[in-house]
């Protein structure tokens, strides 16, 4: 079985997210949305926020699955028996920061990590700014599958 682990802290999952989950699982058998758990991060949502997030947006998908992890991504792919990492890249900025990961990454582990373009219409999208967006009370809808909702 292809097995990839698609990491991060999804805080929140943005529509750019959603486009690289659903075109991973025409590459893989099962894709695992890994929410990774740091305790010094200070997020938005909680983390049950989170996972419901996930867990409503690709609820009728049965090749997602949604596990958390502490630790080194590489070791989660070693528990979970998955060879592949994948990671959405939407710019230079990104692709530089991601190489340096990977390399890391393919020298603790054989894990390969795969990089898919976003898409043009999701490629401004991160996190970062629908938070933004949701702290100055804008339109954040517009980001988010519908699943995100703001209390």
């Amino acid at each position: 079985m292809k097995r990839a682990i698609f990491p991060g802290s999804f805080d929140p999952i943005t529509l750019g997210h959603y486009d690289i989950i659903k075109r991973g699982i025409t590459l893989f058998d099962e894709v695992i949305v890994a929410i990774g758990i740091n305790a010094d991060k200070n997020y938005m949502f909680s983390l049950e926020e989170r996972i419901q997030f996930i867990e409503d947006t690709f609820a009728n998908e049965p090749k997602i699955k949604l596990m958390t992890y502490q630790g080194l991504t590489v070791d989660f792919c070693k528990d979970v028996d998955a060879h592949f990492i994948l990671r959405g890249l939407r710019n230079p900025a990104d692709f530089e920061f991601e190489k340096a990961i990977a390399h890391t990454n393919r020298h603790l582990s054989t894990i390969e990590t795969v990089f898919l373009l976003t898409a043009s219409k999701t490629s401004y999208i991160s996190s970062s700014i629908v938070r933004d967006v949701i702290r100055n009370g804008g339109d954040y809808t517009k980001f988010v599958p519908d699943s995100v909702k703001v209390k």
